[in-house]
């Protein structure tokens, strides 16, 4: 399909495009909000600025799509593939993403509040600055994901995969970790104030000067941590495990 036939049939009242091939096509700008998009082929295509907001786009190819600054509000991205996208400032606030693949996904400054990324892959992703308070990540793979300065107040992040992850000066209050893997990751002046790390794996992390204000640590793992001006002021070490 020409992109000229799709915006004419989209401002005709057509919203089902399921399957459509779009592949390396320049869509700046364009408006498909509510529009089915569910298996369209998308990769490489670019999107800067396009409002898919509430759009179905669940096992869609967006391999390497450029879609910074689009609008993504409550957008179903389940099963897609958004390998090396450009999300920067794009905004996902509630958008559904599970078992989607972001691998090496640029998302800094993203908005992701509340967004649904159970059993996402989020590998090498790019997530700096990015907004994912109270976002559901359980079970997700952030390993050797870059998230300086993220706020991920409130976020489930239960049995994530964080290992070598970078989580330097990020926003980490209220954030639920339990039983999740930050093997190797760093994690320096990040604030983890009441966070729940209850049996999580921290071994050979860097938590210099982490605050760790309240936190449930029980049961997790410390070894080889460089711990240098940590605070654990009020929180639960019962069970500490530190070789």
């Amino acid at each position: 399909m020409e992109i000229s036939e799709l915006i004419n049939s989209y401002q005709s009242g057509r919203r089902n495009f399921a399957g459509v091939n779009l592949s390396k096509t320049d869509m700046n700008g364009i408006d498909l909000s509510n529009a089915d998009l569910s298996g369209a082929n998308l990769s490489e295509s670019s999107l800067y600025g396009a409002n898919l907001s509430n759009s179905k786009l669940n096992g869609a190819d967006l391999n390497r799509a450029k879609l910074y600054r689009s609008n993504l509000v409550s957008a179903n991205f389940s099963g897609s593939d958004l390998g090396e996208t450009d999300l920067s400032e794009a905004n996902l606030s509630d958008a559904r993403l599970y078992g989607a693949n972001l691998y090496g996904a640029i998302l800094n400054k993203a908005k992701l509040p509340r967004a649904k990324l159970t059993g996402a892959n989020m590998g090498k992703a790019k997530l700096n600055r990015a907004d994912l308070s109270e976002a559901i990540l359980r079970d997700a793979r952030l390993f050797g994901a870059s998230l300086n300065e993220s706020m991920l107040q409130r976020a489930d992040l239960s049995r994530a995969s964080l290992n070598g992850a970078n989580l330097n000066k990020a926003m980490l209050c209220e954030v639920d970790l339990t039983f999740a893997s930050l093997y190797g990751a760093s994690l320096c002046d990040a604030d983890l104030s009441e966070a729940d790390l209850t049996s999580a794996n921290l071994q050979g992390s860097d938590l210099t000067r982490v605050n760790f204000y309240k936190a449930n640590l029980s049961k997790s793992k410390f070894a080889d941590t460089v711990t240098e001006g940590m605070q654990t002021r009020e929180a639960n070490l019962t069970g500490i495990i530190w070789n």
